[in-house]
């Protein structure tokens, strides 16, 4: 057998929310709980298993490989509940998306204060892409400081 990404558990300060978020923006199902743990399945099989714990939360990174059609949906979702958004991990292109690989990818935060990335292409993979270090404004999205 292959070694397979099958699942990870999301740390949160409260599942139902968290979970929902990420189903709703990324356009994926809650599933039934399994204390204590709160499903949302991805396309490729992986398990997203949201659980609420106490305390802090480390801030955890989730990127999503997303099709064109796919991306325009998260984006409108994003725009629409004014969820801020910026092209970089590091803040520096607030309210835009960027152009890399000529694709095209976005940062935003979930409640419980991680990392999400939605991206078409994945990095590297079209070194030579004159969009590369290119960004887009997104016309009423919402900004705030970095993300990481």
């Amino acid at each position: 057998m292959s070694v397979e990404f099958n699942h990870t558990i999301v740390p949160c300060h409260d599942r139902e929310e968290s979970a929902r978020f990420f189903a709703r923006i990324l356009g994926l199902q809650v599933g039934e709980p399994t204390e204590p743990f709160l499903p949302v399945d991805t396309a490729n099989g992986v398990t997203l298993d949201f659980a609420t714990v106490g305390g802090d939360i480390p801030t955890l990174h989730f990127a999503f490989l997303v099709s064109e059609a796919e991306f325009d949906g998260i984006l409108a979702r994003l725009v629409e509940e004014q969820i801020p958004i910026q092209a970089d991990p590091h803040g520096r292109h607030l309210g835009r998306i960027n152009r890399n690989d000529g694709g095209r990818g976005v940062y935003f935060r979930e409640p419980s204060g991680h990392a999400l990335e939605a991206l078409t292409r994945p990095y590297g993979s079209h070194p030579e892409s004159e969009l590369n270090g290119v960004t887009e404004e997104v016309p009423g999205a919402a900004v705030r400081p970095s993300v990481r």
